[in-house]
């Protein structure tokens, strides 16, 4: 059975999405939440998301409201409007907005878990600006990355592997900080745990215990050192932005956090190899889906205000996005139900307008069986990895990227390097992501900041990917989710399966 989040295993081996002035930067005006949820006057309390109508913060009124009904504000999230509020009252939501006429809505967050410019008030030194270098040359392991040399990425590190200058937020379930291959690039300033809706900036809470995240930070990021493999942009920074936990599973408030953190600390890109789970698309006409749409989309909108370019993973159902009609796998924390969806319902974070949307393909570079697709939601393509279609002389089809050591036991397909460092072969759009994230970073390290130009170079210099001229890989693979064969759509320029394209490294380094 194929796992529907992007931040779990799947196929035995993973598969798993102007400059503002105020601060984002949350005001922890209650206990510090953890990962578990709290117990109050014995009663389990839990974290809700109150969305504001028109901006604002939880103060004065909004904070006394949120006080009567039973809530403690856990994280304000003012430049956007948003609260993270902790409750053990059963009835909180509708209380709130009862007495609070600016609450748009409250959403309780336990049963939505996705599974899988600086301001000058945020204290923080701006970057110096060190120039990008080149990176030639290949590692130990650089041999078995089919992915690598299919969008040119060694021939584009000859040009340019990017600049120290330069961080990737990369969105997952943390990162192993102490991989010899990643350990070189790692930004321990500009990384955090988000897990809870509050950031915490203690390596042991960002530390990867999923290995999702360690492997998504190899493919943007791997060092030239000699050893392993080499990510797309081995000169830039990754910083880890922990908002998954051991089980995969993303909740809305850490969603949240982890884009406002990504803003207010100077991050130009993200990597968004999830979902908002555990309903697959989140429907706006919802009302309790409703405030978890809309306070990720308002976090999302502000870290691209801020410079931030948001590149995320399209998911891996064999679904077309722009022609949904029921969701048959949803929620995943609990037994499914068949529900009608219709376009009032988008996959986050992937369907967030200014979001860079991206399918997977395989070594022989075709659109990877699993990969979800759609006009106007697929931008780009990249390797994903695909274990069905196998050009010869790769060996299992999927792709190679860093690992955790401690968690080799949950890696199927391992290889161990000459040094002892550990990587692994998974497969999945989660795959796919990371590759377009990295080529971002080396136009970012070129100068193009904006998010907008950003996609712009990233769409015009893809290598065009027509529709496959034979369909029938694909005839085994219908939609997950309502059962509709695949069927592309569009021609060379722009197609339902590859967006614009393949992602081109050499090609978007001006090579």
């Amino acid at each position: 059975m194929r796992s529907r989040s992007l931040a779990r295993p799947l196929l035995c081996a993973g598969i798993a999405v102007g400059i503002a002035t105020a601060s984002a930067i949350p005001a922890a005006v209650a206990e510090t939440p953890t990962a578990a949820p709290q117990t109050v006057q014995g009663q389990q309390a839990q974290n809700y998301l109150v969305l504001y109508k028109s901006g604002g913060k939880a103060a004065g009124a909004s904070l006394s409201a949120i006080k009567a009904s039973g809530g403690s504000v856990v994280a304000d999230y003012s430049a956007i409007g948003v609260a993270v509020v902790s409750s053990s009252t059963s009835d909180f939501s509708a209380k709130l907005r009862a007495a609070d006429a600016s609450v748009d809505a409250a959403s309780a967050t336990a049963s939505f878990g996705v599974a899988l410019e600086n301001d000058a008030a945020d204290g923080l030194t701006a970057d110096q600006g060190v120039p990008a270098a080149p990176a030639p040359g290949n590692d130990a392991l650089s041999g078995l990355q089919w992915d690598m040399k299919q969008i040119h990425a060694p021939e584009a590190r000859a040009v340019s592997g990017g600049s120290p200058s330069v961080t990737v937020g990369d969105i997952d379930t943390g990162l192993d900080w102490s991989h010899p291959d990643l350990a070189p690039n790692v930004d321990f300033a500009k990384s955090a745990s988000c897990v809870g809706g509050v950031p915490n900036q203690d390596p042991a809470t960002w530390l990867d215990d999923n290995g999702h995240g360690t492997h998504t930070a190899g493919t943007i990021a791997a060092a030239k050192n000699g050893l392993g493999i080499v990510g797309v942009a081995p000169n830039a920074k990754l910083a880890g932005i922990k908002a998954g936990n051991a089980d995969g599973l993303f909740f809305p408030e850490a969603v949240v956090c982890s884009f406002m953190w990504a803003a207010d600390h100077g991050i130009q890109v993200t990597n968004n190899s999830y979902y908002a789970d555990p309903w697959l698309f989140n429907c706006k006409n919802d009302p309790q889906q409703k405030a978890i749409w809309e306070a990720e989309r308002r976090a999302i909108r502000y870290a691209q205000s801020r410079g931030t370019t948001v590149v995320a993973a399209l998911g891996n159902f064999s679904d077309d996005l722009a022609h949904p009609t029921q969701d048959v796998t949803s929620p995943d924390n609990t037994a499914p139900v068949t529900r009608e969806v219709t376009n009032a319902c988008a996959v986050v974070p992937a369907e967030v307008a200014g979001v860079v949307g991206v399918t997977a393909n395989g070594s022989k570079g075709f659109k990877s069986f699993y990969s979800n697709y759609g006009s106007g939601v697929a931008d780009l393509m990249a390797p994903g990895g695909d274990s069905r279609n196998v050009a010869p002389g790769v060996a299992n089809g999927r792709v190679l990227s860093t690992w955790p050591a401690a968690l080799m036991g949950h890696c199927f397909r391992k290889v161990i390097d000459p040094s002892g460092a550990t990587y692994c072969n998974i497969q999945g759009t989660s795959m796919a992501s990371p590759h377009v994230a990295g080529v971002a970073a080396l136009i970012v390290s070129s100068g193009v900041t904006n998010p907008g130009a950003v996609a712009a170079r990233l769409a015009n210099t893809a290598d065009p990917v027509p529709c496959p001229a034979d369909m029938s890989p694909y005839v085994k693979f219908p939609s997950l989710d309502n059962g509709a064969p695949q069927t592309c759509t569009g021609g060379a320029g722009y197609n339902s399966f590859a967006g614009k394209g393949r992602v081109n490294a050499l090609a978007a380094v001006g090579g």
